[in-house]
């Protein structure tokens, strides 16, 4: 079932991430797909991590048409999947603040590797360096920080384990948590 619903979640973001284009130009930086690798890289699951950097990188190649070498995302996004794990694995990185750098930095280390990956093959990347550095590096952080923020404490286990504890503090308290009457 979790191998399903992770199918569902890179199909999603794959699209939405070439609908946002057609949308409005500005989204297009916005790499949802890295925001996804990082989040499963961040849960410390190296295995599961790649095969989903992989599989994402590779369909968004191949979405992405003919000026894109294909192979580079899929490349890239195992490579910084790689990064954030071993970075994680040693480094307690959960919470929202601590997890900014680590998406700008993966934005970076993917943009990075990607491009190197063009020129080092003789092709043309499919948009200038440094704007599309500078430009992808502060959306998929914006959104990243966001969409994980949202997902945290909406959605995550510990958001289900305190909307728990809340109702059992609720019910030990007399139902209604106001003044309580007493009984003579």
């Amino acid at each position: 079932m979790r191998q399903l619903t992770i199918a569902i979640l890179l199909v999603v973001a794959i699209a939405l991430q070439s609908a946002l284009r057609a949308v409005w130009q500005p989204l297009a930086y916005v790499d949802l797909v890295l925001i996804l690798v990082v989040y499963f890289a961040l849960q410390r699951e190296p295995l599961q991590a790649l095969i989903v950097a992989a599989a994402a990188g590779l369909a968004t190649d191949i979405i992405s048409g003919p000026p894109a070498l294909l192979g580079a995302g899929g490349f890239s996004n195992v490579l910084t999947a790689y990064a954030v794990y071993f970075f994680a694995s040693r480094v307690m990185l959960d919470t929202t603040l601590l997890r900014i750098p680590v998406l700008a930095s993966a934005s970076l280390m993917d943009n990075l590797v990607y491009v190197g990956m063009h020129r080092l093959l003789g092709q043309k990347p499919p948009m200038p360096f440094i704007q599309s550095l500078s430009y992808k590096l502060v959306a998929t952080t914006i959104a990243g920080t966001v969409v994980l923020y949202v997902y945290d404490s909406y959605f995550s286990g510990k958001a289900r384990q305190r909307r728990q504890f809340t109702i059992r503090r609720r019910v030990a308290r007399g139902g209604s948590g106001g003044p309580r009457r007493r009984s003579r």
